[in-house]
């Protein structure tokens, strides 16, 4: 180590550095994209949540629509047939 120039010296330091920033940068980027993922996580347990509501409204709308259906059928079997 003792033989290193000055310019040598500089250059290393400089490549430390740099070393240094593009670890910051990583590490940032590594907290951001785990912010995300957790706000992903949470609006995926909030739709996990929110299926079996919806799925439950369907069922009750194709409920309805059956018993219009029915209802419709049944005018036209008692005003034609009967």
């Amino acid at each position: 180590m003792s033989d290193m120039s000055f310019k040598q010296a500089k250059e290393l330091v400089e490549k430390i550095e740099l070393t240094e920033l593009t670890l910051n940068k990583t590490a940032q980027d590594i907290e951001n994209s785990a912010a995300k993922f957790n706000k992903a996580l949470q609006m995926q347990e909030k739709l996990i949540e929110y299926f079996p509501k919806v799925d439950l409204k369907l069922n009750i709308m194709r409920l309805l629509v059956a018993l219009n259906i029915g209802f419709i059928l049944g005018l036209i079997v008692g005003k034609y047939i009967i």
